[in-house]
């Protein structure tokens, strides 16, 4: 039986476009020599990719935005073409060009897309969700769940059609930030918010991560996931294959979206089924609330 994996790649970007005080990515300015290896990775990568016989599902989790440059929107368009590619998703400001968005295939590409209030006006950035509506391309939209915020997640919500996904990033870096009260209304916007709202309990537990689904960085190093540094081995040395097995995790607690969803107990991957990568889950009606 062939193997399905699941695989979160962070190569070496690192510059954004934006420059969001709550957000804990690395705010700098590539040069064009770093550019031309974050460049050069990528592609090694997805020629491995497209390589495999494996089922592949991929999400770029880049340390910065990624689709305002060339190459990554030529290698997505190239790997949503390959058959072994089942999804190939991104997460992204969308700020970005789009009509690259014509030579991809809207059954495999998906984009994960966040909302800055700060660094983006409302109307320029539903503009681009339009544009990704009439190129079929599935889509979630989200935003961190600042006080500051709250208009315009509802807004998002209102504007946005019945099947995208609309989810709130909780801010957990600040204890009990939230009141009863809007846990409440958050969650009525985004009915999976209180799962996000905490650090779920995860040391000895059942976690996919290591197994079906690992992190890959720039020079092809795999690790379980983003967030348990030990190295488990190199995509492009032989024999990689035999370190990945079922594991339990061994971190205290697991308090962000692409680690906990793989989390075996809290029973996600039915929520998302093959949306786990875009965050879309499988059954749109229950998370568009009634307007």
């Amino acid at each position: 039986m062939v193997p399905t994996w699941s695989i979160l790649y962070r190569g070496p970007l690192s510059s954004c476009n934006y420059e969001c005080g709550y957000c804990p990515f690395a705010k700098t300015q590539n040069t064009r020599a770093e550019l031309r290896e974050d460049e050069r990775c990528l592609r090694r990568f997805a020629a491995w990719v497209a390589g495999r016989e494996e089922q592949v599902g991929v999400l770029f989790t880049p340390w910065g935005e990624a689709l305002v440059h060339r190459f990554y929107q030529e290698i997505l368009s190239e790997l949503s073409h390959r058959p072994n590619v089942r999804r190939v998703a991104i997460q992204t400001n969308l700020s970005g060009r789009l009509d690259w968005l014509a030579q991809a295939n809207p059954q495999t590409l998906a984009l994960w897309c966040t909302f800055h209030p700060t660094q983006v006006s409302l109307e320029n950035f539903l503009g681009q969700c339009r544009r990704l509506d009439e190129a079929s391309v599935r889509y979630s939209v989200g935003c961190v769940g600042t006080r500051d915020a709250f208009p315009f997640i509802e807004t998002l919500r209102r504007s946005l059609p019945e099947d995208v996904y609309v989810w709130v990033n909780a801010l957990k870096r600040e204890p009990d930030y939230y009141s009863e009260a809007e846990i409440r209304w958050l969650t009525a916007l985004d009915p999976l918010f209180p799962i996000n709202n905490q650090h779920h309990p995860s040391l000895g537990r059942r976690c996919r991560t290591g197994e079906t689904v690992f992190s890959v960085d720039g020079d092809g190093q795999i690790r379980r996931c983003h967030f348990v540094r030990t190295v488990l081995g190199n995509i492009y040395e032989p024999g990689f294959e035999r370190n990945l097995r079922a594991r339990v995790c061994p971190a205290a607690t697991c308090g962000c979206h692409i680690g906990y969803v793989h989390l075996e107990e809290l029973g996600l991957e039915t929520v998302f089924g093959g949306g786990i990568l875009e965050r879309i889950p499988a059954e749109l009606e229950w998370a568009s609330p009634a307007r």
